[in-house]
């Protein structure tokens, strides 16, 4: 069993959970993920590390309460149990080598840009790190992110936080500024990620893609993880989750993240607080 030792709501959706799991703390490095279970009768779902403690022996979790799993996790409060955690899982990030790179998070992707964007200016790289949301009262982090990178441009599409804007426009106007990156990182919705990492290519920039939020059972059995890169079908969970922009076949990719959109909404649910029962939508 593996302890909630700190819980705390980032707006409507989001949440972050501080979980005792001192072996997977230990070893765990910025990019990679652990498979969870909330309960014997639980799902396991691949969930991407925002951060570990390797000293207090705790592992922390930023999720959205989108699905069934997720919902009950967002029920959880300090003193509860998750039933087992394991980890850590997937390739950590590459950052040997680096000077100087450009995060760009978008919507919930910035939960995932978070670690990677602190781990990699905790390595010594210098970090610019641009956050993308639809609207003010979607943004998560603000804080935590101008403590752990070296500069943070916030850009909303209807300019009620930050600038107005999309991430591209602001990540153009800091290349053609004269900024040189050795890598330009993007993390978030599919559409986002294609753009960034076709402008960065379009500047001679190195991209790389986090593809974690394409995983369903984190071991490679399933498939469901499929994706094109470079011309050859790779597995998310296993041979990722970060991968070259510029080879990702992001129309393929496009399509596969629709695949299981209706069933998806069928499966969300009402979670009883008392019972942590699951109460199917009709």
């Amino acid at each position: 069993m593996f302890k909630v030792v700190k819980r705390r709501q980032l707006n409507d959706n989001m949440f972050w959970l501080v979980i005792e799991a001192p072996l997977v703390a230990r070893k765990a490095k910025p990019g990679q993920f652990v498979i969870l279970i909330t309960d014997e009768y639980g799902e396991r779902i691949p969930l991407t590390m925002a951060g570990h403690d390797s000293e207090a022996g705790t592992i922390d979790l930023i999720f959205a309460a989108v699905g069934r799993t997720t919902m009950l996790m967002s029920q959880l409060q300090e003193g509860d149990y998750l039933q087992d955690v394991v980890g850590p899982l997937g390739k950590p990030t590459e950052m040997d080598g680096l000077k100087r790179v450009c995060v760009v998070g978008g919507g919930t992707g910035n939960a995932l840009a978070y670690p990677l964007a602190c781990g990699m200016h905790d390595h010594g790289v210098e970090v610019d790190m641009i956050c993308g949301y639809k609207s003010k009262d979607l943004v998560i982090l603000e804080d935590e992110f101008r403590a752990g990178v070296d500069n943070l441009y916030m850009m909303t599409d209807d300019g009620t936080d930050g600038e107005n804007g999309f991430t591209t426009d602001k990540l153009k106007e800091l290349i053609e500024s004269g900024r040189e990156y050795d890598e330009i990182v993007a993390v978030g919705p599919p559409m986002m990620m294609k753009f960034t990492c076709k402008m960065a290519s379009d500047y001679g920039i190195h991209s790389i893609a986090s593809l974690t939020a394409y995983m369903i059972d984190g071991t490679g059995m399933c498939g469901g993880c499929r994706c094109k890169i470079g011309g050859e079908d790779k597995f998310v969970c296993v041979d990722g989750p970060e991968f070259d922009g510029s080879l990702v076949d992001w129309d393929d990719l496009i399509k596969r993240s629709n695949y299981y959109k209706e069933q998806e909404a069928e499966d969300r649910a009402h979670v009883c607080r008392l019972t942590g029962g699951v109460r199917y939508n009709d």
